[in-house]
């Protein structure tokens, strides 16, 4: 089992900037992909972005290409978002996940076991 924590969401306005961590406890040697998911009211939870442990190759859904970049802390099992030009489309609660590295799944949300409890974004327009 692997516990993430999430921390730097909040309330911004829209062409701000927010950073979200995302640090992994327990079972590290399982993570072969991190990832950040988010879900908006009313609507399914969407991939964003994707963190391939091993050679720090990254994925990004086309919506925050440009904008968002996901970085590994150094010396920490941790991943940073840093979001950039936010919409108010961005507004969402954004979760952590970690799975295996299984290069045709590695998008779905069925390919990742362990979740963080998600923080909050919100910007206005």
């Amino acid at each position: 089992q692997v516990q993430l924590v999430e921390s730097g969401g909040g309330a911004v306005q829209a062409g701000d900037s927010l950073r979200l961590s995302c640090v992994a406890s327990g079972r590290i040697f399982s993570i072969g992909r991190m990832a950040w998911f988010r879900q908006a009211p009313g609507k399914e939870r969407e991939i964003v972005a994707v963190y391939r442990w091993y050679d720090g190759d990254t994925y990004y859904t086309d919506s925050v290409k440009g904008r968002f970049t996901l970085s590994r802390v150094d010396g920490k099992v941790a991943v940073t978002l840093q979001m950039n030009g936010l919409k108010p489309d961005d507004t969402a609660l954004y979760y952590c996940a970690t799975g295996p590295n299984n290069e045709s799944q590695y998008k779905r949300e069925s390919n990742y076991v362990n979740w963080g409890q998600g923080t909050q974004v919100t910007v206005s327009s």
